[in-house]
């Protein structure tokens, strides 16, 4: 919510946290800058003896990060001019080769897939594929993610795709691309963008019905996906990485999507995770056990577990206006996957016209599961902090 009094060189920031809110040690936070306040170093929030970067986007909307000061009674601070002129991009969107770096500094934390590359001698190109989040790094360097596993090649770190399906009478499967009913291809990187908050890209998707000839597009998907810049203490124990992906209907037929207990939006974990009591799980409602978690609901999810020289895991956060949410889960007995999966919850349908939307959170981290943390990093997801800006 946003108040613009005219012009000015400096504003007044009032902030108006949730009730009941959960702790936020960080909190995220778009709004419009008043359009009269201007400076070539940039912008920043002043309060609690704080100083937080804002960075504006073309569009007139602006980032910020709060941080460390989100868990006492934030009244208000100031929106001012930055002082440094001289600061460097501490999130960096870099395309490179076949794929989109996301870095904090120069340290990698995530990359997706364009093209696709097939891994390794003896995997069939049926299974090529791009589109998709691989590797994800924790802050220690550990990678918690997996890509064309052996015992599921169709798996790739951070990715989308509907299994059961019916369109134009035929019912190809965009999931299980061995069967050679549905693909989904990489189209284009739209936008790249770095700096001092937040960096991320844009991109589109196309799946393909593979079952008529010759084949026929059903979905256009779009993805955009952003790293937060969470301050020197927090980025050292936690990356945040934002998902949202858009899917409207290629035609005028609709894609319809029968009750199923798998499919949308998949995460792969480390080979290291395999087998039966390897991979560790949390659910938002306490679940650790895979075979009681699964088909339950959840605000989120972490899976992980051991790796050389300590644990490490990635959480996965629905936002609270997802389409059935909580969603419902697949977690997987023996393998590191997990999958929100809105079709548990019976048959559905996306329509002409009307785009179906998702937007997730990545909690990338070394240790064992803060539930704490994730519950509060999922609340500001749910409901984020504003703030009322006047003159």
């Amino acid at each position: 919510m946003l108040w613009l009094l005219g012009s000015v060189s400096a504003a007044t920031v009032h902030f108006d946290r949730p009730q009941n809110a959960a702790h936020r040690p960080v909190a995220v936070a778009t709004f419009t800058v008043p359009p009269g306040l201007r400076a070539k170093a940039g912008l920043e929030v002043v309060a609690a003896g704080h100083h937080w970067p804002v960075q504006k986007g073309a569009d007139g909307q602006a980032h910020v990060v709060i941080a460390d000061a989100v868990g006492a009674k934030l009244g208000q601070g100031i929106l001012v001019p930055a002082k440094r002129s001289d600061a460097t991009e501490a999130v960096r969107a870099i395309r490179t080769g076949e794929r989109v770096e996301l870095r904090l500094g120069d340290r990698l934390v995530a990359a997706y897939r364009t093209e696709g590359v097939l891994p390794r001698p003896g995997v069939a190109e049926v299974f090529r594929r791009g589109g998709y989040l691989h590797p994800l790094l924790t802050p220690a360097g550990r990678e918690v993610t997996d890509d064309y596993p052996s015992n599921h090649l169709h798996h790739h770190g951070v990715w989308t795709a509907w299994t059961k399906t019916r369109f134009q009478g035929r019912t190809p499967d965009f999931w299980n691309m061995g069967d050679r009913k549905g693909r989904v291809e990489f189209v284009a990187v739209d936008a790249v963008w770095s700096g001092p908050v937040q960096g991320g890209f844009r991109a589109r998707h196309r799946y393909v019905d593979l079952s008529v000839n010759p084949p026929v597009a059903a979905l256009e998907e779009s993805w955009e996906v952003r790293l937060y810049n969470l301050g020197l203490e927090w980025n050292r124990k936690v990356h945040l990485l934002e998902l949202t992906f858009s899917q409207r209907t290629a035609s005028e037929s609709p894609l319809e999507l029968p009750e199923y207990h798998y499919g949308g939006l998949g995460v792969r974990g480390n080979w290291a995770w395999n087998g039966a009591g390897t991979c560790r799980w949390l659910t938002s409602a306490g679940h650790t056990d895979p075979l009681r978690g699964n088909a339950t609901r959840a605000q989120w999810c972490w899976l992980g577990g051991p790796l050389e020289g300590g644990v490490a895991g990635v959480a996965i956060l629905g936002a609270g206006d997802n389409f059935r949410a909580p969603e419902p889960v697949r977690l997987h007995p023996s393998e590191p996957f997990f999958c929100f999966a809105p079709s548990q919850g019976g048959a559905w349908a996306i329509s002409p016209g009307r785009a179906h939307v998702a937007r997730y959170r990545l909690v990338v981290a070394d240790g064992e599961p803060d539930s704490a943390l994730l519950h509060g990093l999922w609340d500001d997801f749910a409901r984020p902090l504003t703030f009322t800006i006047s003159d």
